[in-house]
This record gives C-alpha cells, structure tokens and sequence, in this order.
C-alpha cells in the first residue's frame, strides 16, 4: 500500500486547522511519498503540496456570526466538493475540525463508500451533545487532540484514537529573555509586559480590539512602565484592528505580525480571544485571562446548549478551573484590568499555575502528526 499512489481529500476551515493539515500531511508524505491532498486549506498546507480547490476562508464561521452573508457561497461550495469527489473518490477524506461544514460532507462522502476521517473532535462534549448520533453515522474514525476526549467517544463505541496536541510537541521550555530578544523588544526591567492576542477570526478582532486598547489605556495610565506586545494574526486581520480600534501610538505597544507564541513567551501575562491561544499560553507557562464575546444570538444559544461551565480549554484539562474567564457582558475593560492586576500580584498563584501548565504539557506531548498519520495510515491498509 505504502508504494502505491494515494489520493486524500482533505478540509480545513480556519487557521488553526491548516498548520494541523500541513502537519499531518507532512507526516503521512513521509511515509507515502506519492500521497496527493486535494481540497480546501489554507497557504501552511498549500506549502506542503496540498491541491486547494477554495481557500479556507470561504468557510471560516465562528457560531453563527456572518453566516447568513456566507450560507449560500458555503453550501455551494461543498455541494461542488461532493460532486467532486464521488466522479473521483479519494481513497480517505479527512475533514480538520469546521464540524458544520465537514460532519455533512463527511457523512455524505460515507454512504458513498469514502471512508472518513475527522481530526479534532467537535465540542459535543461541551455543547450540543445531541451531535453525536451524526459523528456516528459520519466518521469512520476520530482523531482526539486531548485523552477526555477519547473516553468520551469510547463510550459512545465510535473509533477513536488520542493523537495528543501538535503545540505540546513544537513548544520546548520557554525562555522569556530570548523571546524578548527574537523580537527585538527590550522591557523595561522595572515594569511588566502584558500580551493583546485579540483573535484570528474578523468577527473576534472586531468584537475585542478596541476592548483590548481600552485595556491597554487604563493599564498604562495606572502604571508608567507597563509595555504591551500585540502579534496580528494576518495583515488582513491588522487592517481590521485598526478600522474599529484606532490607533495606538499612543501606548507603548510593540506590534508583531504573525508571531503570536513569540509575544506570548515575551511577555509576563496574557490577555487573549477564546481559543487555541488560551493552550498555547498554558503551554509556554504564562498566567492569562480569557476574553469571550459572541453574537448575542450565537451566545444565547450557547447558553441553551451547553454542557460545562468553562470556556478556555485549559480550564477543562487542569485539575481545577483557575483561569480567569470573562464572558459576554463581563469582558469589560474594568473587569479585564482587575483580572490582570489580581494574577500579576499574587507570585504563589503564578508559580503553581506554571507547575499545573507544566503538568499539563506532558499530558499532551505524544508526538501528534504521527501519531494522527499512523492512525490514518492503519485506515488506508485495512
């Protein structure tokens, strides 16, 4: 099987799941040097030799933010996939998290004979619960990042194998000093350096940036020597930070463009978008606060369908929640600035967060791409 020429279809809707997807591919290429990839991601897995028919951000939605401006080009465009690949059927599809996307073509690819596999596991577990009777009938196979996970599905008597988080295995033990050096940032040694990480998505940048100016503005009136590092995820995603937040030349901000784990072990604290940041951030060992501000319609029905009480996932990995989360109408800036101050001034709380974040990191570091392309390469040869 391994000499001969392989064809995955492969789909990713976000940021977060193209550096998963060029991963992955770089992995089972490794091993099936003649493997072809053709679908939708982003530049990471067109770097890697991936055929994209739709740049990924034809599909990129956040719950139901945007998605009556995009429904119709979306349902278009995975009509055109399916279409696709049943003239021409892979011999595996791989569907990257963007669950509502990937679940239905997923399950529709299945009843054609596809075999499917989805590589990161939707938040069924979290909320919506009811979405486990369609990953049955849409998965051949899950690919869990964290092992709760896992056991939720071998409960549910759907294949499922633990990979572990690719970011445990690229993050080694952090250095504050030569981050700071990398960046050409030199702190002033008297005061503390905060991380604005306001998200990679357009609906989150527009919701939190001039939050998290807002923030910045009473942090440096309160204290002279504070300094602050803001990586923009895209040039796209800086364009807009500064259509709704102004500028800030001001403030003694240090901009980065697409350097986000750079400001985050740079810094002494971080404040961060809801998201892989919040992971990132325990595993380089930085106390944080999480922001999380939704549609009023996405986030009311949140609040109908969800199952636990934690946004931020290292508040559902660690033995008990201890980072702070402000959601909705609490992610003001007053709240945020307080939030700040409390982990910035209490030493004992930060060194067992390190040790909780240290712990945590072990957990999670299982050599992930190949674990996942082992997985799928079991999938190929049964």
């Amino acid at each position: 099987m391994r000499s001969k020429a392989v064809r995955i279809g492969i789909v990713a809707g976000e940021p977060s799941g193209d550096k998963l997807g060029a991963g992955l591919i770089k992995a089972l290429l490794a091993e099936h040097p003649r493997a072809e990839f053709v679908g939708i991601g982003g530049p990471k897995m067109r770097q890697v030799g991936c055929d994209t028919l739709y740049d990924m951000e034809r599909i990129e939605l956040m719950g139901i933010d945007g998605l009556f401006g995009k429904l119709g080009d979306i349902l278009k465009i995975r009509a055109v996939l399916y279409r696709k690949f049943v003239a021409q059927p892979p011999d595996l599809f791989i569907g990257i998290d963007a669950p509502d996307f990937n679940l239905t073509l997923e399950r529709k690819l299945k009843k054609k004979n596809i075999r499917t596999v989805h590589y990161v596991s939707p938040t069924v577990w979290a909320w919506r619960g009811y979405r486990i009777h369609k990953i049955r009938r849409a998965v051949d196979h899950m690919l869990t990042l964290f092992p709760f996970e896992a056991e939720f599905y071998q409960r549910h008597k759907i294949p499922v194998t633990c990979v572990g988080h690719p970011l445990a295995d690229e993050i080694g033990a952090p250095d504050r000093a030569a981050a700071r050096k990398k960046i050409g940032m030199t702190a002033n040694p008297d005061g503390k350096v905060i991380a604005l990480l306001p998200g990679s998505r357009r609906s989150e940048v527009r919701r939190l940036g001039a939050l998290f100016v807002e923030v910045a503005e009473k942090m440096y009136k309160a204290d002279a020597t504070v300094q602050f590092v803001l990586p923009f995820a895209s040039a796209q995603m800086e364009k807009i930070f500064y259509a709704v937040a102004g500028s800030v030349k001001h403030l003694p901000v240090f901009t980065l463009n697409g350097q986000s784990r750079d400001a985050i072990e740079a810094s002494d604290i971080v404040v961060l978008a809801s998201g892989t940041a919040a992971l990132e951030a325990a595993l380089l060992r930085r106390p944080h606060v999480v922001v999380y501000k939704l549609s009023p319609m996405t986030y009311w029905l949140f609040q109908k369908l969800r199952h636990v009480d934690y946004c931020s996932m290292p508040n559902q990995l660690l033995p008990e929640p201890v980072i702070p989360e402000l959601v909705q109408d609490q992610a003001t800036a007053d709240n945020i600035v307080h939030a700040v101050n409390e982990l910035m001034s209490d030493p004992k709380k930060a060194r067992k967060l390190e040790r909780d974040f240290s712990d945590l990191h072990q957990q999670l570091k299982r050599n992930a791409n190949v674990q996942a392309s082992e997985a799928i390469m079991k999938l190929l040869e049964s």
